[in-house]
């Protein structure tokens, strides 16, 4: 089976054709039409044209987004919380399988993370993936022997939006987060979150990287910083292996590649893990950047 898999972003619509193997046989890049509907529908019409024309073979076609469908207020799944804003509240899906005349799978760029990771990536070998998305926000996917789970209200891998685990005093109440909760983990571990966090702590404002790039120079603040940040992820994490239990985590994003937390967190969170001993494994991604639109191929998985 061959499987071409979309990326839609704000600003660029990336596709991809595998192999049965996993192979990739095509790629191609175009820019995401500026707020036009149907505009991006033809775009994404014209670039799987594009790469079924490449290969000469016609394909299974999923669909990578920053949204997710929801079924709140209509038998049909509208789409919510994506960047390209004017996607949100229409049947992209449906509308999709009219234009091309064929089945389409959805789900969001979490989702097409850990599966990307689960069938051919770091967690190949894995029962149960955790698909960690660490950066300007953060979220996750969840992938059980290799099926992407996505729960009753389509929000499964959704840690960000839940509170900091055993929290320090001077994590309480926590700062505010746009989903009008305050102290959720999204405003520790994030890319913004390490930052204001240290600013709040110092009066010194930098950004993620700088903080970890003093840090390697010596700089006792931003290493101060990490270590908070280290000890903040390790109890997330262990929040979600207590009720999860995966094998494996893969941490992408940009924080994930801060290469220390590999080594750093797994040590630390043995002491929130209800158990003996923790298995689970902390892992950088194999396929980085490209695990999207490659996990938006393997929707169409030969298992599923």
């Amino acid at each position: 089976m061959v499987r071409i898999g979309i990326d839609l972003g704000g600003t660029k619509i990336e596709g991809i054709v595998l192999d049965e193997q996993g192979v990739e046989l095509a790629r191609q890049r175009i820019a995401t039409p500026e707020d036009d509907y149907p505009g991006t529908l033809a775009a994404i019409k014209m670039l799987i044209e594009q790469l079924e024309s490449s290969i000469k073979h016609d394909a299974t076609i999923g669909i990578c987004t920053p949204g997710a469908l929801s079924y709140a207020y209509s038998s049909v799944g509208l789409l919510k919380n994506s960047n390209t804003v004017c996607m949100n509240g229409k049947p992209v899906q449906q509308d999709l399988e009219v234009l091309l005349q064929r089945p389409v799978k959805i789900t969001n760029d979490a989702n097409c993370f850990a599966l990307s990771e689960a069938i051919d990536g770091v967690a190949k070998n894995a029962a149960i993936v955790f698909g960690v998305i660490v950066g300007t926000g953060v979220g996750a996917g969840i992938v059980v022997n290799k099926h992407v789970l996505n729960g009753a209200n389509a929000i499964a891998g959704e840690w960000g939006h839940n509170p900091m685990p055993w929290p320090d005093a001077d994590e309480l109440p926590g700062l505010p987060c746009y989903c009008g909760k305050n102290g959720c983990i999204e405003t520790f571990l994030s890319g913004p979150g390490m930052a204001k966090n240290h600013e709040i702590n110092t009066g010194h404002v930098l950004t993620s990287r700088q903080i970890v790039e003093q840090a390697e120079q010596g700089d006792v603040d931003c290493e101060q910083a990490l270590q908070y940040y280290e000890r903040r992820m390790a109890k997330g994490l262990a929040h979600v292996i207590n009720i999860l239990d995966p094998d494996v985590i893969v941490l992408g994003g940009g924080m994930g590649n801060i290469q220390r937390l590999y080594s750093n967190v797994p040590k630390l969170w043995g002491e929130y893990v209800f158990s003996d001993t923790v298995s689970t494994k902390l892992l950088p991604p194999e396929y980085g950047d490209s695990s999207g639109v490659r996990g938006a191929a393997w929707l169409w998985n030969d298992e599923a």
